[in-house]
């Protein structure tokens, strides 16, 4: 019978694996704290809402951490991150598609603080706007205008063709053209 004693050796591999672990901690830490900004800006694009912005942001960042080894490798890190951004936003929308109900204005809650946002009516209309596109031309949209990225940084971001996010593009903005809620109300008169 051969009986050997691993304590050693998994003192050593927990000592080995801590090193790596922080390693790894500080990198994605350091890659988070640039990238924040960016990604709950282009969170609150997709959901129109601030604070299930920085929820999908930190949904996203966890799984980047998760498969962080993944994300380092990438070509585009950033792009990758997008990219789990947007998939954490889509698979929240889907979930929730069939429990969510439209208000009107009048039927929400008063709040206790006055938001200053709501004193931005164009950024309100043109959210609400956005919100009606379906989910892929609104990424598109979010990542092309609002982030201004160009249309190789949106198809690799979103895995498709630079001709795919033109062509989604342009249908997106004849939406939003025609989009009552940026028309004041009145369908079919938008921005020229």
């Amino acid at each position: 019978m051969l009986v050997c004693d691993v304590t050693r050796e998994a003192a050593i591999l927990d000592a080995t694996t801590d090193a790596v672990d922080t390693t790894r901690q500080e990198e994605f830490g350091q890659f988070m704290a640039a990238r924040w900004a960016s990604l709950v800006r282009l969170a609150y694009g997709l959901t129109g809402d601030r604070w299930l912005a920085e929820d999908v942001a930190q949904a996203a960042l966890a799984s980047a951490y998760a498969a962080w080894w993944r994300v380092r490798r990438a070509e585009d890190p950033d792009a990758y991150v997008r990219r789990i951004l947007v998939n954490t936003s889509n698979r929240r929308f889907r979930r929730r598609r069939v429990t969510e109900h439209a208000r009107e204005p009048g039927e929400l809650p008063d709040r206790a603080v006055a938001d200053p946002s709501e004193l931005i009516g164009q950024r309100s209309a043109l959210l609400s706007a956005l919100r009606e596109l379906p989910g892929r031309q609104r990424a598109i949209v979010v990542l092309r205008y609002w982030e201004d990225l160009s249309d190789a940084q949106v198809a690799a971001a979103l895995g498709c063709t630079e001709g795919t996010v033109r062509s989604q593009a342009s249908r997106a903005l004849a939406k939003l053209r025609g989009s009552a809620a940026l028309a004041g109300g009145v369908p079919g008169r938008g921005a020229a």
